[in-house]
């Protein structure tokens, strides 16, 4: 409560004295936006205030266009959002997570959309799509810009193949493998340095909507017993992951590596920039990650300065004791960008469409920089930085980060990007890397499928609380993970205090009346 308090004072004192400027037209003429956007790159930095594109964007289009990157923390991000609309004091346009989202919908703090998509035709063919468009419908009105955000299952488990063959160990197939290979990392000095300073297993705890407990950091283990994310919505097992007596095994298998000590040491206090330091600096051996956080160069250096003989590899998610195995849940992915209630009041509505339009219009200058200086194409059309002038300027330079870091409101997973954004390089041993076919990897292992768990109702913050820092709790030990003490925890969620028995039976309802639980053909003809 502190923490939302104190945003809200500091957003409402910064974003305040924007907003109301932008109530009229500057001095010069010029319409003022305020955008607050997620980072490609969060490390990286903002765009300078002397970027080119700031200012074609007032000569061509009249807007003096004032950035702002969210935290990178998902965690962060939402607290300042809620607490500009505690404040009422939201930007013009933002990114939004669905659970934030959906909250600011109902406080009648976002605009509804749906007559903007027609001053946007080239945008609105290319990505809102029909389902994407139902992705930020509610009562029948669009109340965001959904784009395609990652690309799907684009992370994957990791191990260092190095400390592997240091040891004489082979792949993990099963849990019992992991166990004893994250053992092994932990306490048999992998990296041969005479030093305790090494363990078996890497995580922060990262919450999405469909992900919540330990978070999908945590996916791989859970998915080896058949319980990966919030819900379960096949026909047969619909409901919360809970209820399953495998969520009590792998959950016990957590609080195992825990009291090992297989994991390092903070996991659960990381954000997600602390725990790209730790692997980057050779803390831990296995992992979830993304492709591109993990295998892009300018995300890898770090480790390759470091380790020029380090080497990660992508591998199969554990097998569990009843045959399970998955990285994690999957769904149709979206990035939101809303319209704040006040900004269309003001008039910005037009404003806002065109900018979004001359955004898509110029794809690769926000995407990839400025041609003949930041890239070149090739001659397949790709943008590259064979060729340019000077190469510490190139695209994919850690320093030129910043001047890409509005891609994510132009890229939609199309073949030239991805070839482009990932491309093949070397690294100080000679091997060749690429997020590209990291991606690819990654793409091909085992995933469950979870269509829809993303958008089912959110549940109160009372209920959210108890439901993720009761698992955390049980994982560390804080509470005592028995059969009856887990029972005696799920019957106190189900109470009416809690109301988690409310929220699960709400949302499962939504599913089924949105399509998201289909029952198998027999099913239907018994019915």
């Amino acid at each position: 409560m502190k923490k939302l308090l104190s945003a809200i004072l500091t957003v409402s004192i910064i974003v305040s004295t924007i907003a109301l400027a932008g109530c009229r037209r500057d001095d010069d003429g010029l319409v003022t936006i305020v955008l607050w956007y997620g980072a490609a790159v969060t490390e990286a930095g903002p765009p300078p205030r002397d970027w080119p594109v700031l200012q074609r964007i007032r000569d061509e289009l009249n807007i003096n266009l004032v950035l702002s990157s969210l935290p990178s923390s998902e965690i962060d991000q939402d607290v300042r959002i809620n607490a500009a609309g505690a404040g009422n004091v939201l930007p013009d346009l933002f990114m939004v997570r669905r659970g934030p989202f959906m909250n600011l919908v109902n406080m009648r703090l976002i605009a509804p959309v749906d007559h903007l998509y027609e001053y946007m035709p080239i945008r609105s063919a290319q990505r809102y799509t029909e389902e994407s468009r139902r992705f930020t419908t509610v009562n029948g009105r669009s109340y965001g810009f959904a784009s395609p955000g990652a690309a799907p299952r684009n992370e994957g488990l990791l191990i260092r193949a190095d400390w592997l063959e240091n040891l004489g160990l082979d792949i993990p197939v099963t849990t019992d493998d992991f166990l004893n290979v994250m053992r092994a990392f932990t306490f048999g000095d992998p990296d041969g340095n005479g030093q305790n300073d090494t363990w078996g297993f890497g995580a922060f705890i990262e919450h999405t909507p469909h992900e919540g407990g330990l978070g999908r950091r945590f996916d791989p283990i859970f998915g080896a017993f058949g319980v990966p994310g919030t819900w379960d919505l096949t026909y047969e097992n619909q409901g919360l992951n809970i209820r399953n007596p495998a969520y009590f095994e792998a959950l016990s298998f957590v609080r195992q590596m825990v009291e090992e000590g297989l994991i390092i040491p903070g996991w659960e206090s990381f954000r997600r920039d602390c725990f790209r330091q730790e692997w980057r600096a050779g803390r831990f051996g296995i992992m979830r990650e993304q492709n591109a956080a993990f295998a892009a160069q300018h995300n890898y250096r770090d480790f390759d300065l470091r380790f020029p003989e380090g080497r990660w590899i992508v591998i199969d998610p554990p097998i569990g004791p009843h045959g399970h195995q998955s990285v994690g849940v999957h769904t149709p992915s979206f990035r939101i960008y809303a319209v704040s209630a006040r900004a269309l009041i003001n008039g910005k509505g037009q404003y806002i469409a065109r900018l979004l339009e001359w955004m898509t219009e110029n794809y690769f200058l926000l995407g990839w920089g400025t041609e003949g200086d930041n890239f070149v194409f090739d001659d397949d059309g790709i943008p590259t930085v064979v060729g340019i002038p000077d190469p510490s300027r190139g695209f994919d330079e850690a320093t030129m980060q910043r001047y890409t870091q509005l891609r994510n409101k132009v890229f939609y997973n199309n073949d030239v990007e991805l070839t482009a954004r990932f491309p093949v390089w070397t690294t100080q041993a000679g091997r060749q890397m690429s997020a590209l076919w990291t991606l690819r990897e990654m793409q091909d292992r085992p995933w469950t499928p979870n269509a829809g768990a993303d958008a089912l109702p959110l549940p109160n913050a009372d209920v959210e609380r108890f439901y993720n820092q009761g698992i955390v709790e049980f994982a560390l030990g804080i509470r005592q993970l028995t059969w009856d003490a887990w029972q005696s925890w799920l019957a106190e969620f189900d109470s009416d205090r809690v109301g988690g028995a409310g929220w699960e039976n709400e949302a499962m309802a939504a599913a089924r009346d949105a399509g998201f639980i289909q029952a198998p053909l027999f099913a239907m003809m018994t019915d």
